[in-house]
């Protein structure tokens, strides 16, 4: 008997469908997608390979071989973005030793750990501003050739610094052990060095520039404020960094610091603890954008009380910094300066970086815009909105999801419950 055309045309397409990958739906409860200005209900999100290829209305029929993964009870939001944390290591009482004790390989190890932890804390990609020995740049290979588990890695590698400033790694040591560290170690002084030290962080294969505009909390040095480069070294290393297509940001607390730093053309000003209303003028003049490590500055702000978790140098520094980003944050939020989210975890432990949501929405920002400053602003900042940062047809599918009401009860970021990234579900 022979066959009709119709049932060969059906036999056709069921070989077909047999034969089509299987995709992933995601029944979404409440989503917020991060291009939207409300969340939406009962929602459907599907993936297919590494990225979202619809999102629909309703609770999406699988078709034959789809999986489907019911968060109907749950909030769903794109994969979150820190935009300034430190992998390879974390603070404690014997964080100063630990620098004259870890290798390169050290360090990558232990960032290949709170890599990990990071992604299952809901954060698919992270700015690292800052390591030693290159090991987030290792790190970040080894995660995108899929032999190590953690978030999209973009680093700046080692931190360019001037002598004596806050990222010189020679400071507090004696004379025998200090040297007189250069342009290859991160350490500069005048507008010459500064280029040869981007260029060779360029060669090393960053993905941004981190500079320390001004003294910092952490570092063996006594002022946690004051101005570290001159204004012709910040040109020379932010033009020369703009040329080779790299973004720069600057660790600053201090006014002077920051005000040099945004009027040369920095992309964003982390902590940004002194901020005057100067400073944000020039900052909504400049677009530049505000990191504000408020994670950071309660750590500090905390341990400073505790005796021997800091040294004689630190502490000071702590005690005076850090009560005060998360004010700073507030009236740099309510005067409209651009945000994206970021912790500088590493100083306070790795996995909670959430926390800095519930900071920020203490201190007056909306929910809703909260996640956005993680999603959509941060990817912004790193220069990978095309790609990632909301959830929409054509992005890499990172997504993450929290129990029950996000908008109701911000504590639930720390209760992350799935995590995707590109496609794979890895909690």
């Amino acid at each position: 008997m022979r066959s009709s055309p119709r049932f060969f045309a059906a036999t056709l397409l069921l070989a077909a469908a047999s034969l089509a990958p299987a995709r992933t739906l995601l029944h979404c409860g409440t989503l917020i997608d991060s291009r939207g200005d409300a969340p939406k209900k009962e929602m459907t999100v599907i993936v297919d390979g590494p990225r979202i290829v619809a999102v629909e209305a309703g609770y999406a029929a699988p078709a034959a071989g789809d999986k489907v993964i019911d968060l109907k009870a749950a909030t769903v939001t794109p994969g979150w973005i820190d935009c300034h944390v430190h992998l390879d290591s974390q603070s404690s009482p014997t964080s100063l030793l630990e620098s004259f004790q870890l290798n390169p390989t050290d360090r990558a190890l232990l960032a290949a750990h709170y890599a990990k932890k990071t992604l299952l804390a809901g954060f698919t990609a992270v700015r690292n501003l800052g390591d030693g020995g290159n090991s987030t740049i290792a790190l970040r290979k080894a995660i995108n050739a899929g032999y190590a588990t953690g978030p999209r890695i973009y680093t700046a590698g080692k931190s360019i610094a001037t002598t004596g400033g806050h990222a010189d790694p020679t400071n507090g040591r004696s004379a025998a052990l200090m040297g007189d560290p250069g342009p290859i170690e991160g350490v500069i002084n005048g507008p010459d060095e500064g280029r040869k030290a981007v260029r060779q962080r360029y060669k090393d294969g960053v993905d941004v520039i981190k500079i320390t505009a001004t003294g910092g909390v952490l570092s063996q040095a006594t002022s946690g404020m004051a101005p570290q480069f001159t204004p012709e070294e910040l040109k020379a290393i932010i033009d020369t960094a703009h040329d080779y297509g790299l973004k720069v940001a600057a660790h600053a607390h201090g006014t002077e610091g920051m005000k040099r730093a945004v009027e040369a053309g920095i992309d964003s000003i982390d902590h940004g603890t002194f901020m005057t209303d100067e400073i944000v003028a020039l900052m909504k003049k400049h677009g530049t954008c505000y990191v504000p490590t408020i994670s950071a500055g309660r750590f500090v702000a905390e341990k400073a009380k505790l005796d021997g978790y800091f040294t004689p140098v630190v502490r000071p520094k702590a005690l005076l910094i850090g009560p005060q980003i998360q004010a700073t944050f507030q009236r740099a939020y309510q005067a409209g300066v651009k945000i994206a989210f970021g912790t500088d975890q590493g100083v306070a432990p790795h996995g909670d970086n959430a926390m800095e949501f519930v900071y920020m929405v203490e201190a007056g920002m909306p929910p809703l815009v909260a996640i956005k400053s993680a999603t959509l602003e941060a990817a912004k900042l790193i220069g990978i909105d095309k790609d990632v940062g909301t959830i929409e047809p054509g992005k890499f599918a990172d997504i993450v999801a929290v129990p029950g009401d996000l908008l109701a009860d911000i504590k639930r970021v720390m209760q992350v419950s799935f995590v995707m990234k590109d496609g794979v579900v890895y909690k």
